[in-house]
């Protein structure tokens, strides 16, 4: 059959707007999706329904359509997409509002089941990650529009795929491939140099043609057998190569199973072929039977949490914290938690102020909103003219804002009624997977030979490895590669679990456990309970762990001098 070309919007609630125009207009497509879904939009739009019941879906997503619905009916291209969030039903009625009103015949489905907030009390929202045949039974009874609540991000793709190659539940390395194909588009611009370690490589000359200031989004070219080309249109910004590939396919894994509710994949099974300019070859995906359980997401409210950052000026920095700190100790000791960090941000004798002073965070958090707000701001102030020389904050302490909490929860397969809602209103229920298999650790590869002793230099890991870090829950992974074979013979036996919490002192009573893809030439961390209760906690500087893979990058080892 003919070859599928399926595009990506949008990366994630507040990406681009105007992402879905450049890719209708940019070249030929056949679907195109759009990922509006993490984990902490699932609770803003939580927060947005108990507001208003009819609420609990990407608004933009509608905004999108209003531009572009008659562009894509013109052109023949059907759109596929999460925004339906917490009221998929709600989203796709406001869909066939506005096409009634714009003049465009489309027909639009919806996918629901997803939604068990019910079955798990104290939750602000409760959702199943459901696979991709719920979409694609909307696709074959001729829907132009799909939404869902919150389906795996690959099933954006796996969806399409199936439904326009006649797939069948049990084609496991077919849909493995698929959803290969689908976390690689799942990101939007990361996949075609956006947030990628090497950017400057990409665009050496003053990032010519726009590089990766404003990078298009990508699209892949699904063939009949599972393999793709990941590419973008032509004419269109940043750059696709076997490293932007790579650093998209570590994000937020973990081991070389990545288990979906249709197949697991086997990312140790994943070829990588450069196929031109701004085209990467994806084969050689095996798939095995997926989990006999759906992972669902749970959102509640934690409480409510505060900050005030105190800047200290330059002498007696730390003598200073000291102080601060033992001032505001009585107003903190009844709360449930408070947190301090220093940040040394000052240098000696700096040629500016900012950069004579360092930053001291307190970040406090309680179940009462006026403990954490007004009696925190009220000590606080109360320092300004009876605390350390040059006081002053970055800004004053406002009220108490509620923080949400993420935890995974697993239920069977078969507890979960997925329900594809065609476009004339019939009701087909999607059955589980017909096979299952636990999931488990794969054996451990072997690992290249290593270098031969040679002279070293101290030098950042970052010269010779990227990295792409990202969150799951509390857990954060950070994927390492090489971009050479003599690198990854260094880096598979320098870059242990035990280097990495060296490296990262953060890590250092913290689980971690290193995967290794010989395939992708790449190691891959995973690192339990860094980022706390999930990144509405906001439990670190940076919640998300985004930058940690940079930050590792920067760390100093003896590097052979033969890599430099």
């Amino acid at each position: 059959m003919s070859v599928l070309r399926v595009g990506n919007a949008s990366g994630f609630y507040g990406d681009r707007f105007d992402a879905m125009r450049e890719m209708l207009t940019g070249g030929p497509l056949d679907v195109l999706t759009g990922d509006y879904l993490a984990e902490l939009t699932m609770l803003i739009l939580g927060r947005d329904r108990l507001k208003d019941p009819g609420a609990g879906y990407a608004r933009t997503f509608l905004r999108q359509l209003e531009e572009c619905l008659g562009l894509a009916h013109e052109r023949g291209v059907r759109i596929v997409a999460n925004a339906g969030g917490l009221n998929p039903a709600g989203l796709a009625d406001a869909v066939r509002v506005l096409a009634g009103r714009l003049g465009i015949p489309v027909r639009v489905a919806h996918v629901e089941g997803d939604d068990l907030t019910a079955a798990h009390p104290g939750t602000l929202a409760a959702h199943a990650y459901l696979g991709g045949f719920g979409i694609a039974e909307c696709l074959r009874a001729g829907a132009d529009v799909v939404v869902t609540g919150r389906v795996t991000d690959a099933a954006l793709v796996t969806g399409p795929a199936a439904a326009h190659f006649g797939w069948s539940p049990t084609e496991y390395d077919r849909l493995a491939g698929a959803v290969v194909a689908g976390h690689v588009l799942e990101c939007g611009t990361q996949a075609t140099g956006g947030n990628y370690s090497f950017f400057r490589d990409g665009f050496p000359e003053g990032f010519r043609d726009g590089g990766v200031r404003r990078p298009g989004f990508p699209l892949a070219e699904l063939h009949a057998d599972g393999t793709s080309v990941i590419t973008k249109h032509d004419g269109t910004g940043g750059f696709v190569d076997v490293g932007t590939v790579t650093a998209q396919l570590l994000y937020e894994t973990g081991g070389a199973r990545y288990a979906g509710p249709d197949v697991t994949a086997r990312l140790d099974t994943v070829r990588l072929t450069q196929d031109g300019p701004d085209r990467v070859r994806i084969d050689g995906v095996r798939g095995e039977a997926p989990p006999p359980t759906l992972k669902v997401g749970l959102n509640r409210l934690g409480g409510f949490r505060n900050e005030v950052t105190f800047v200290l000026t330059g002498l007696d920095v730390e003598a200073k914290a000291d102080l601060v700190r033992a001032q505001m100790e009585p107003a903190l000791g009844k709360l449930a938690d408070v947190r301090w960090d220093l940040v040394r941000t000052d240098r000696p004798d700096a040629p500016t102020e900012e950069t004579a002073s360092a930053l001291l965070r307190l970040v406090v958090r309680d179940a009462d909103q006026q403990a954490v707000g007004r009696a925190l701001s009220g000590a606080a102030i109360e320092l300004a003219l009876a605390s350390y020389p040059g006081f002053h904050v970055t800004a004053p302490p406002g009220k108490g804002t509620p923080y949400g909490v993420f935890e995974a929860a697993h239920v069977p397969q078969d507890t979960v009624e997925q329900v594809a809602v065609l476009p004339d209103g019939q009701r087909t229920e999607i059955p589980p997977a017909p096979d299952s298999a636990a999931l488990t650790a794969v054996p451990e590869p072997d690992l290249p030979e290593p270098l031969p002793p040679g002279p070293v230099r101290r030098a950042p890991l970052g010269l010779v490895a990227g990295a792409r870090s990202g969150d799951k829950g509390g857990d954060a992974n950070v994927g390492v590669w090489a971009r050479t074979d003599d690198a990854w013979r260094w880096l598979a036996h320098e870059l242990t679990a035990d280097r990495f919490r060296e490296l990262i002192p953060e890590a250092r009573d913290l689980t971690v456990t290193r995967h290794v893809l010989p395939n992708l030439r790449a190691v891959n961390f995973v690192v339990e309970s860094i980022l706390g209760e999930g990144v509405a906690a906001q439990h670190r500087f940076d919640p998300q762990a985004k930058a940690l893979g940079e930050w590792l990058r920067s760390r100093h080892l003896d590097i052979p001098e033969v890599l430099l």
